[in-house]
C-alpha cells in the first residue's frame, strides 16, 4: 500500500509489531528492521554491516545510556535505533528512515 506521497510505504499495522520488538520489511527495494519500542518507532537498515545477513530485525532491544539501541544477533553490535550508528565501529552504521503511525498502520519512507 503506498501513501498519498509517494515516499512512504505501509509496513503492519501497528499492533503487530510486539512493543520492544522489531520486524523486517522491503521497503523501496531495501531491507528494513523497523522497531516499536514503548510509544515511538524506529526504522534502520536491517542488513547486519559485518555479515551481510538481513538480521538486526531479530536482535535485542534496549538501552545504552541515553540511547535505545538494538544488539545484532550475530556479532552483538549495538546499533541506534534514532540514527542507525553502530556504537563500537561507527564505519560499521546503517541507514535511518523516517517511520509513523497513520491510521492504525505503520508507514515508513526509505
Amino acid at each position: 500500500m503506498t501513501h498519498p506521497d509517494a515516499s512512504w510505504t505501509a509496513v503492519c499495522a501497528v499492533q503487530e509489531i510486539a512493543p520492544d520488538t522489531g520486524v523486517c520489511a522491503l521497503v523501496g527495494g531495501q531491507h528494513v528492521a523497523v522497531f516499536r519500542v514503548q510509544d515511538r518507532l524506529f526504522a534502520i537498515g536491517n542488513v547486519d554491516p559485518k555479515s551481510g545477513a538481513s538480521v538486526l530485525a531479530r536482535g535485542l532491544v534496549g538501552s545504552l545510556g541515553e540511547r535505545i539501541v538494538v544488539a545484532s544477533p550475530l556479532y552483538k553490535q549495538h546499533f541506534d535505533l534514532a540514527t542507525g550508528e553502530c556504537l563500537e565501529d561507527p564505519g560499521h552504521s546503517v541507514p535511518a528512515y523516517a517511520a509513523k503511525i497513520e491510521d492504525g498502520r505503520v508507514w515508513v519512507a526509505a
